[in-house]
């Protein structure tokens, strides 16, 4: 009998490539992506392929409101979302303040009702944009914070916060994921896709998706505008 794990699931190229990852080390896949007032559902249409065709054995849509808040190009329509590449140093708007932090605390609740210890996230510590939550130190904090806040924790099952991607290239993210047979052209990452899921090719998560692929030598499936 497989292990339980739940995986955050955007619908973007590195939540994917982590649900296969999860798969292949033997964990049956509980899938929770976040209607969180995002600037377009598109990424949640990616995320229901991306769980149907990888057979998830469940995947659920959770509804939180962070655009009650604003603050983040993701989450605000009157904030633009930038389109000249990532800046080294500085945190960009895109940043939607402690979304990780969010859904992670989500994704603990689900795997304590699942029986599940392992909660995989696909953030990167060395291709990304900027983000604090994407961290080491901050995983290593939230894990630290899980098993003291939950019954499983207390009573001496380990939860672990599992992140595969956390040292990668964009590059070999996709080289693992294409080793693993997934169907990147399932996928939408950037951050104005319209309502097809068609990229605009130059926002900051296209520029580092596009690098990806030509730096792993693989075809770029994406669908661009």
């Amino acid at each position: 009998m497989n292990k339980k794990a739940v995986v955050l699931l955007s619908g973007g190229l590195d939540s994917t490539t982590v649900v296969a990852m999860a798969q292949a080390q033997g964990f049956d896949c509980y899938c929770l992506s976040f209607d969180y007032g995002q600037r377009h559902n598109a990424e949640l249409a990616a995320a229901r392929r991306v769980a149907a065709a990888l057979g998830a054995k469940q995947h659920r849509v959770a509804t939180i409101d962070l655009a009650a808040f604003g603050g983040s190009a993701l989450t605000d329509a009157s904030i633009e979302v930038p389109v000249d590449g990532v800046k080294e140093g500085e945190i960009p708007v895109t940043y939607v303040p402690a979304r990780n932090t969010i859904m992670l605390s989500f994704a603990l609740g689900w795997a304590e009702v699942l029986g599940a210890q392992d909660i995989f996230i696909g953030v990167n510590a060395v291709d990304y944009s900027g983000y604090p939550d994407c961290r080491p130190e901050y995983i290593s904090a939230f894990e630290a914070m899980a098993n003291l806040a939950t019954r499983v924790g207390v009573e001496g099952a380990r939860l672990h916060i599992r992140t595969p991607l956390i040292d990668l290239s964009k590059a070999d993210i996709v080289k693992a994921g294409v080793a693993l047979g997934v169907d990147y052209g399932l996928t939408v990452s950037c951050y104005k896709a319209d309502l097809q899921g068609r990229a605009c090719g130059v926002c900051d998560a296209c520029r580092l998706r596009k690098a990806g692929f030509e730096a792993a030598g693989v075809p770029d499936p994406t669908h661009y505008l």
